[in-house]
């Protein structure tokens, strides 16, 4: 069980060489270089994006995140074992099959370290886009609850929980409070329509109307390579976000391109396909997570009702969760990794000490 403690729970305080602030979400942290530090690098190493391009190291945890909160396990386990080399992996996967498919490229420009990705600065669109196969979660409740319309398009009658949808859908949201645009509240993760998308471009950050339509084929696209890749596997892709911005490459060329995180499993619903033919939902995701949450703690409106934050996070802050749920997240997100990767996760056993050694030794980049 040693080998269980050896997470990064804290990566906020590496002596990476930067003079901003640490920025330091959920699960990442993101060291933005200084423009002497990102033109080094980049004459260094080649890589294809602007001269002067803002380069960031961004270092991913082992910290678990739901409905909101950070989770953590007895005996002081602050992360999952394993967590953040899968999630990396996998999106390093994907985004590799996406751009060899001549989709499109991401914000990544190197990994010095499982745990590391060296990337560019883009501007983000301002939408997550969801993208849908099966009616489940927050939408089967909503329809369940009568609700037939998401983000303009209209469900039809009788759909049953967990039913693959007649087609795709996606259904966006904005991403941050965005102010000044008609019929869209001043909220983050409000749904939006196409119709409000298209009135409203540049305010979301497309640079032109046509590329609502690129960033939907992108889309569309990307979920049909996830969703076959998966297949062989007898993995389901159930539902999905990505996320979009523009870059400027090497060639003074802007390119829009995907970013954040791909079909992860803190990102994406995945279920095993025997389970599902036998008529059960089984979560290779970060949903089996929620899940348990859900029916561990005594009251679930809790974690279900954003007015109740208060005590969620309380909630979240005085439980120490068994060892036994978080072994059993850290074999989730370790078995899927493998599946996609189609080889062993590199995990670390000096997660920390490493990192440090390699940006000191190969980027020079620890002060």
């Amino acid at each position: 069980m040693s080998a269980f403690y050896n997470v990064l729970a804290t990566n906020d305080d590496l002596p990476i060489a930067t003079n901003l602030p640490v920025h330091s979400g959920k699960v990442r942290s993101v060291y933005w270089l200084s423009a002497k530090q990102s033109k080094r690098l980049i004459a260094s190493k080649g890589y294809n994006v602007a001269a002067d391009a803002p380069l960031a190291v961004m270092v991913i945890s082992d910290r678990i995140s739901a409905f909101d909160c950070i989770w953590h396990g007895e005996g002081g386990l602050q992360g999952v074992p394993g967590k953040g080399a899968a999630l990396n992996a996998v999106a390093n996967h994907w985004f590799t099959r996406f751009r060899e498919a001549g989709l499109a490229d991401s914000h990544i420009v190197d990994t010095p370290h499982p745990l590391v990705w060296i990337v560019q600065k883009a501007k983000p669109v301002m939408v997550e886009a969801i993208a849908r196969q099966f009616i489940t979660g927050s939408m089967w409740r909503a329809y369940a609850g009568g609700e037939r319309e998401f983000c303009g398009i209209t469900l039809p009658e009788g759909l049953q929980q967990n039913q693959c949808l007649p087609e795709l859908l996606i259904t966006p949201s904005t991403k941050g409070i965005l102010k000044g645009i008609p019929n869209v509240p001043e909220a983050d993760d409000v749904n939006v329509t196409r119709a409000d998308l298209e009135a409203n471009y540049r305010a979301f950050n497309f640079a032109t109307p046509t590329d609502i339509n690129r960033y939907e084929n992108l889309l569309r696209d990307g979920f049909s390579i996830i969703s076959q890749d998966l297949a062989a596997q007898d993995q389901v892709f159930v539902d999905t976000k990505f996320e979009f911005g523009y870059v400027t490459d090497a060639n003074g060329d802007d390119q829009l391109i995907y970013m954040d995180e791909i079909g992860t499993p803190d990102s994406s619903r995945i279920w095993d396909g025997a389970e599902l033919r036998a008529g059960k939902v089984v979560e290779n995701s970060k949903e089996g997570f929620r899940q348990f949450l859900l029916n561990y703690v005594d009251d679930a409106n809790i974690l279900l009702n954003k007015k109740r934050m208060v005590e969620r996070a309380a909630l979240a802050r005085d439980n120490a969760l068994p060892l036994e749920a978080m072994q059993d997240i850290s074999d989730t997100y370790i078995g899927i990794a493998e599946k996609i990767i189609g080889c062993k996760l590199a995990v670390s056993q000096q997660p920390k000490e490493e990192i440090i050694d390699v940006l000191d030794r190969e980027y020079g980049l620890i002060r």
